[in-house]
């Protein structure tokens, strides 16, 4: 990903960020979380409900990039597509957290269940190819 497409992605609104951030993982394969130096990760609040969820991006600088408005520092970790299918999904919907997929610069973010998001990772990854 270089810089133009950085750029572009910073510009899009909220359902463009999503199927972005669809395309680009399915093709990566990797999912990205901030996390702070206990290694414990990042949870921002919903606008709708006000319940914390796991932001994610698509890219390791768009993470970053989120991360420069934080006052703790927060480093970029990459989650690769099987673990978090098989390990996070399970884990964020038994610790009831849901995902905030691609926050934008007004951290308007699309909010759904990790189920919700690996079934349509999976079809994107079947659609890409």
């Amino acid at each position: 990903m270089n810089t133009n497409d950085l750029d572009y992605a910073k510009t899009l609104k909220e359902e463009e960020r999503y199927d972005f951030f669809l395309d680009v993982v399915a093709q990566e394969r990797e999912i990205w979380i901030l996390v702070n130096d206990q290694q414990e990760f990042l949870k921002i609040a919903s606008d709708d409900s006000g319940d914390e969820v796991l932001p994610v991006w698509p890219h390791e600088a768009l993470a970053l990039d989120y991360s420069k408005a934080s006052v703790q520092p927060l480093v970029a970790k990459s989650i690769s597509l099987p673990d978090f299918f098989m390990k996070w999904v399970a884990g964020l919907e038994g610790d009831n957290l849901s995902v905030g997929v691609f926050p934008g610069p007004e951290d308007d973010v699309w909010v759904m269940t990790p189920a919700e998001l690996k079934s349509d990772l999976q079809d994107a990854i079947s659609s890409a190819f």
